[in-house]
């Protein structure tokens, strides 16, 4: 696997992962727990250090090749401690390309619809509180209609698998990537603060793997 790693103007290319070793958390028995203690971190973090790390997340996005190329960029709206997002969101908007905010769908199943959402663009909560934009269901994309996803997540590792809240919204969504061979559209990347990448996530069956993690310190590609 090759590991790209970028940050504060280094760049350093890992062949082997064995090679690369985390400092930071190793995985608790229980993905619940690890759950907890990363999100109690996140959300324990300073208005100041939050300011901060939002500012490198995005110079770290848009100095990123596959930020460039892509037009249509679904990206999501913070909650619950996630690293802040309203820097991208403006630079997306800044260079003209498409935004696009996840909807959960009006049909049930648990799956996520995706809408533009401009800056006029009313947004309500839906159930679990979150913004999401107010738009007629014939408005809503799919998944495979985007180039670019930004995802959330709760924890990372150096294999591209995401630990995410447990709902399995985007895992449900974005299953088609399974059956793919040559045609990958949408790329998703994670987004995350950088203490957030952990050793070693088990993946589930059902588990999307990720392109790559954004965070406020590299940017991983796998």
């Amino acid at each position: 696997m090759n590991l790209t790693v970028q940050g504060y103007g280094a760049t350093r290319h890992l062949r082997r992962a064995s090679f690369f070793f985390f400092l930071t958390n190793s995985v608790p028995k229980e993905k619940s727990d690890l759950r907890r203690d990363l999100r109690t971190r996140r959300q324990s973090l300073s208005a100041e250090d939050q300011k901060l790390a939002a500012r490198a997340l995005v110079a770290n996005l848009t100095g990123t090749r596959l930020y460039h190329v892509s037009r249509r960029i679904a990206c999501y709206l913070p909650n619950d401690g996630e690293i802040d997002t309203g820097r991208v969101i403006e630079h997306i908007r800044r260079l003209r390309k498409i935004l696009y905010l996840p909807v959960l769908s009006p049909l049930g199943h648990d799956r996520l619809w995706f809408a533009e959402a401009r800056p006029e663009t009313r947004l309500v909560p839906n159930r679990f509180g979150i913004p999401e934009p107010a738009v007629p269901a014939r408005h809503l994309v799919r998944a495979q209609e985007l180039d670019l996803i930004l995802m959330p997540l709760v924890g990372f590792d150096d294999h591209g698998n995401r630990l995410g809240m447990g709902g399995g919204f985007y895992d449900r969504s974005l299953e088609f990537l399974r059956h793919r061979t040559r045609w990958h559209k949408p790329q998703v990347l994670g987004i995350a603060y950088d203490f957030q990448r952990i050793n070693g996530l088990t993946p589930d069956p059902w588990d999307i793997p990720l392109q790559g993690v954004i965070t406020d310190r590299a940017v991983y590609l796998y």
